[in-house]
């Protein structure tokens, strides 16, 4: 069998590996409580703590449910907080159906927060059925290929595995409404190098996408006919996507369950200024904002 015919399962084989990537006994009995207490499929676990182990901060999970996608400008954002002996553990938690997932890691969709999100590295840290291993794997694995066809087109003809990953990230980055510093590209890559120049020209070749190496050097054979499909896919996705950022931060202004607790630790967090959490304060978050945020300024007066 050819190395290009036993790309999907290496590729495969990879995500597998990423997927299993160590995480502490905290995080995944987090992880088991959202996932139950959600009914959901799975718990991934990605961000910096994951790279890192630790617990401190706002740990990130993306908990995958069953059934179809409810509601149309997902996902869902909460904030928990779970006593694990003497410490708070704390985490933002997007919610969002795993069939949705996977459609969005596979480039059906017109986001394209999901592919480009789990293109780098996550782990899989709870599991409620049999199959939802074999599932996410497989999503993962089309994220990376969705990710990899655009910087194909959008990068050098020929180049380093950084330069295709970097032109990619600048052009999500700028396609988003985000808030990430220029150059933010540079701090994702450098921490995961190995992972990124691995799983490039295994998402290329897993899709039928030949590469060629020489020097360090990697060249994908992408026809010109190949490059502009690609990118009028693309165009369409760049157009829609500070539209529909800023739609999902509009509802999360209304629906970010736990924001008064998050908001709350934030600003203690960073300005040392305790913030009571008030029942009014619970239920209207927005009414409350200028109340505290003149408290904020007295504090910072003093």
């Amino acid at each position: 069998m050819t190395e290009d015919a036993q790309a999907p399962a290496a590729l495969a084989e990879r995500i597998v590996s990423q997927l299993a990537a160590p995480a502490v006994d905290e995080v995944r009995a987090f992880a088991a409580a959202l996932g139950e207490a959600a009914g959901a499929r799975a718990v991934l676990f990605y961000g910096s703590n994951l790279r890192t182990g630790s617990l401190e901060g706002v740990l990130d999970f993306y908990v995958l449910t069953p059934g179809e996608q409810v509601e149309k400008i997902w996902p869902r954002v909460s904030y928990h907080e779970l006593e694990a002996g003497d410490k708070t553990l704390r985490a933002k938690v997007a919610a969002m159906s795993l069939k949705a997932f996977a459609k969005a890691a596979a480039g059906e969709l017109t986001d394209t927060t999901i592919w480009a999100r789990f293109v780098q590295p996550s782990a899989l840290v709870w599991t409620g059925d049999d199959g939802a291993k074999c599932d996410v794997t497989a999503a993962i694995a089309d994220a990376a290929k969705t990710a990899a066809r655009l910087a194909a087109a959008l990068g050098p003809k020929s180049g380093s595995a950084d330069a295709y990953w970097r032109a990619l990230f600048q052009a999500t980055y700028q396609a988003e409404f985000r808030v990430e510093k220029t150059g933010r590209e540079n701090d994702i890559l450098s921490v995961n190098e190995e992972h990124f120049s691995v799983l490039l020209p295994l998402a290329w070749r897993a899709q039928g996408i030949a590469v060629s190496h020489k020097g360090g050097q990697l060249t994908p054979n992408l026809t010109e006919g190949d490059r502009s499909a690609i990118l009028a896919w693309w165009d369409k996705r760049q157009r829609m996507g500070k539209p529909l950022n800023f739609m999902r931060l509009l509802k999360a202004s209304t629906t970010f369950e736990g924001a008064t607790r998050y908001a709350a630790w934030k600003i203690e967090r960073h300005t040392g200024m305790p913030v009571e959490v008030t029942p009014f304060r619970e239920r209207h978050p927005i009414l409350a904002a200028p109340g505290v945020l003149f408290q904020l300024w007295r504090h910072r007066r003093k």
